[in-house]
C-alpha cells in the first residue's frame, strides 16, 4: 500500500480522503497527522448595518453560524465554502477560488455595503483593506485561530522509515511548518495546492514536488491519485524483477 500523510485539520482531511474513489482508497495507507487545529474564538458577531459577509473558509462559516442567528448575503471563496454557507442558511455565492479572484469579483459587482469579512487569525490577501481602499467599505472580525501542531509520533515514525510517502499540502503556512519539521525529505512526494503553497517546499530535497493544475481539492485529489498509481506501478515492477 502507498502511504498518504494527511496534515490538514482532521475533519477536512477525512473529507478529502472520503472524496477519493473507493478503489483508490483501498490502495492507500492513510495516516492522519493534523499540523493545524481550528480553535474557535467564540466571539459575538454583530451584523448591525452590515449588508453582506465574506467567508474565505468553511471554518468561518461554522464559527459565524454558531455565533449569530442572522443570515445575510455571503460572498465566498471556493465552492466548498459556498456550499457550507448555503447549507447553514446564508444567501451564498462563490466568487472565486482565492482571495484575489473574490476581490476582483466584488470590485466588478460593487455590492451593497458595508461588508464584513469573518475570518481566521491567519489569512492572506488583505481582503478588507483592499476592498475599502477601492471604495467598498469592509471590516473584518477574527472568529477562530489556526494553531500549529507538532508531528504525531506515527507521522515521525513514517517519515523516519525512509519509504515513499505522498504528502498533499493545502496552505502556505502548513507547508512552511511541515518543511521545518519533516527532516530528510528525499523519500517524499509532495503535492501543493498552488504555487504559493509550493514555495516553502522548494528548499527541501524531496523526491518529487508537484503543483495542482487548478486551485481546488478535486485537482489536488487527481494529483494524489496519479502519484499513488505511479508508486504502485514502480512497486509492481520491483516485485516482478
Amino acid at each position: 500500500m502507498v502511504p498518504l500523510l494527511m496534515t490538514r485539520p482532521l475533519a477536512a482531511a477525512e473529507r478529502f480522503v472520503a472524496g477519493l474513489p473507493e478503489a483508490a482508497r483501498a490502495g492507500l495507507q492513510v495516516i492522519y497527522a493534523p499540523l493545524m487545529e481550528i480553535r474557535p474564538a467564540q466571539a459575538p458577531v454583530s451584523l448591525d448595518g452590515v449588508k453582506g459577509v465574506i467567508f474565505t473558509s468553511a471554518n468561518g462559516v461554522e464559527a459565524a453560524s454558531r455565533e449569530t442567528a442572522a443570515r445575510l448575503t455571503a460572498y465566498c471563496v471556493g465552492e466548498r465554502t459556498a456550499q457550507a454557507a448555503a447549507e447553514a442558511g446564508w444567501q451564498a455565492s462563490c466568487l472565486g477560488r482565492c482571495a484575489e479572484e473574490l476581490v476582483q469579483a466584488l470590485l466588478s459587482q460593487r455590492p451593497e455595503v458595508p461588508l464584513l469579512h469573518l475570518r481566521g487569525a491567519h489569512a492572506r490577501g488583505d481582503i478588507s483593506g483592499r476592498l475599502t481602499s477601492e471604495g467598498i467599505p469592509c471590516q473584518e472580525q477574527t472568529l477562530y485561530d489556526q494553531v500549529l501542531l507538532p508531528l504525531t509520533q506515527e507521522a515521525k515514525s513514517l517519515l523516519a522509515a525512509q519509504t515513499d510517502v505522498i504528502v498533499p499540502l493545502f496552505s502556505p503556512r502548513t507547508a512552511r511548518h511541515f518543511a521545518n519539521l519533516c527532516g530528510d525529505a528525499a523519500h517524499l512526494h509532495l503535492i501543493a495546492l498552488s504555487p504559493a503553497v509550493a514555495e516553502p517546499l522548494k528548499g527541501l530535497n524531496c523526491k518529487t514536488l508537484r503543483v495542482s493544475k487548478t486551485l481546488d481539492a478535486a485537482a489536488l485529489a487527481t494529483a494524489v491519485l496519479d502519484a499513488a498509481a505511479q508508486l504502485s506501478q514502480l512497486e509492481g515492477n520491483r516485485r516482478a524483477e
